[in-house]
């Protein structure tokens, strides 16, 4: 890129989740936009990657996120109408737990708010005793004090198709592509903001920041007070013979069996064409960044993940793991979203670092955030993702 600076009405930095369905959405505007990512989306470098990520309706976390991903189902279709791709699949949604949350921890209530979520919004839904869940999925074995929470429109998504699907849409529309550029500052530069990338300047009326764990570094003070970056992992275990077809007709699931946060597991079916299971555990102790984040997974991380979580609730799979891979969280220390603008420039938003539980809500958050770009307001209730509860951390 040379001479005279390329001018957009709005510039999305970061392609993954949350980047990719906001430029997608603001293409079906007919604006004028730009997408800009360090890598070539989708990508593993970041968070948006490993085949298949939960949704589920009742989202337990909290109500206000509930529209989001109810919005975020309807986009899904109408995606795969558009492209002719799966990108949605609900094979049902099993949570197990003591039904009484976490007290004290990321996960208090989680159950009961799930519950409590399922029946406002009328979200169907299945309450299981252990012995229950142990009859109806095998491959399940349950304490007789745990019970499950069993929503049959949940399920996963593909998340490389998905935003692969919305930047190729995206780029139909009309939004120009710049992958394989690195932003390297977002600057003040009078009646717009200026994007400086190693290939040459960049212009907008609005800036959308939607890198992830890179979110921190490019909007700087007083985001980074508050947004950690953190290295997870998730491994693929072999499932056995006698198991394959409990797995393959397997909903996805969320296990909690403890009072720490990282007392909780998730996992999958078997999927179409391999026979091995995606399960993972979450860990929010260490921080890290984005480029210097160990990629590499060892053999005993794999072995600690069975150890903790898999044995004695799990059936049917192998004791190694024949895949493990790392992503990045963008953590708040509340674990909610943080979508708002920037309090010294109000051109630029910052949208979602989203504490590991996102790729559900991101169609829907693409479409908010389209309209706050454009109109400046948005249908859907974003005030519990505001800067502002943040203030006396921020200070």
């Amino acid at each position: 890129m040379s001479g005279r600076p390329e001018s957009f009405d709005v510039a999305v930095v970061g392609l993954g989740a949350m980047g990719a369905a906001t430029l997608y959405q603001l293409a079906r505007r007919g604006v004028r936009a730009v997408g800009i990512d360090r890598h070539s989306p989708p990508h593993d470098r970041g968070s948006t990657h490993g085949e298949t990520r939960i949704t589920r309706q009742a989202v337990g976390e909290g109500e206000a996120y509930v529209p989001l991903v109810l919005r975020a189902h309807e986009i899904w279709r109408e995606l795969e109408a558009e492209t002719g791709e799966t990108l949605l699949t609900q094979c049902g949604c099993l949570i197990v737990g003591s039904g009484e949350g976490a007290s004290g921890s990321r996960r208090a209530a989680f159950f009961a708010m799930t519950r409590r979520a399922a029946e406002r919004y009328g979200i169907a839904h299945e309450m299981l005793t252990a012995a229950e869940i142990r009859a109806r999925f095998p491959q399940f074995t349950p304490q007789d004090h745990e019970i499950g929470y069993f929503e049959p429109g949940g399920g996963f998504v593909d998340p490389e198709r998905c935003v692969a699907a919305q930047l190729r849409r995206a780029g139909e529309l009309g939004a120009v592509l710049r992958t394989g550029t690195t932003v390297l500052a977002i600057e003040d530069d009078t009646a717009s903001v200026r994007i400086k990338t190693d290939t040459g300047d960049i212009l907008a009326a609005e800036v959308v920041v939607s890198a992830g764990p890179w979110a921190p570094s490019l909007v700087g003070s007083p985001f980074d007070a508050v947004l950690s970056p953190s290295r997870q992992v998730m491994h693929w275990f072999p499932v056995e013979e006698d198991r394959i077809a409990d797995w393959r007709r397997s909903p996805v699931f969320i296990w909690t069996h403890g009072p720490s946060p990282s007392d909780m597991f998730y996992g999958f079916p078997a999927l179409q064409g391999h026979r091995a299971i995606k399960t993972a555990g979450e860990q929010y102790d260490e921080t890290t960044q984005p480029d210097i984040v160990e990629r590499d997974v060892a053999a005993d991380e794999s072995r600690a993940m069975r150890a903790a979580h898999i044995a004695g609730r799990l059936h049917g799979l192998g004791p190694v793991a024949e895949k493990s891979v790392t992503c990045l969280y963008a953590v708040t220390p509340d674990s909610h979203f943080l979508i708002d603008r920037h309090p010294r420039n109000d051109r630029v938003l910052v949208v979602s670092p989203c504490s590991g539980h996102g790729f559900k809500h991101s169609a829907g958050i693409g479409e908010a955030v389209a309209d706050l770009a454009t109109e400046g307001q948005s249908a859907f209730n974003l005030e519990p993702f505001a800067l502002a509860r943040f203030a006396s951390a921020a200070a």
